[in-house]
């Protein structure tokens, strides 16, 4: 019983971010690619513009290393000539069914905006 209220409870925040990402943005994000997609434009630094579906893979590469980065997965190898931060792997990601990974990533989202914006998710 304790594990289903923790999944609603994630789901509840999850929900909540993406209301108030709709709330900044004017566009709710469809889903956790949407998500981490922002995320990888924040930490370029660049602003929004285009960006072709190569840069798009790379920019939410970014993302999903920034956020596992809060838990030691992750850490910022070097920012190359172009302003595109390489990450470094620090330690091995645990196996997980589909499920679980979605649920970790989502984890580590909300701590992201909780952290870098100061946002309370709760």
């Amino acid at each position: 019983m304790a594990l289903v209220k923790k999944d609603l409870d994630l789901e509840k925040r999850w929900g909540k971010l993406l209301e108030g990402l709709q709330e900044l943005l004017g566009k709710k994000p469809t889903d956790m690619n949407a998500v981490l997609f922002i995320i990888g434009v924040h930490e370029l630094g660049k602003g929004p513009r285009h960006f072709s579906k190569e840069e798009k893979q790379d920019l939410m590469h970014i993302a999903t290393c920034k956020v596992l980065s809060f838990s030691g997965f992750y850490s910022l190898d070097f920012i190359d000539q172009d302003g595109w931060p390489h990450w470094k792997l620090e330690k091995t990601l645990p196996h997980l069914d589909s499920t679980e990974q979605e649920k970790m990533l989502k984890l580590h989202v909300l701590e992201y905006f909780e952290e870098e914006f100061e946002i309370d998710i709760q």
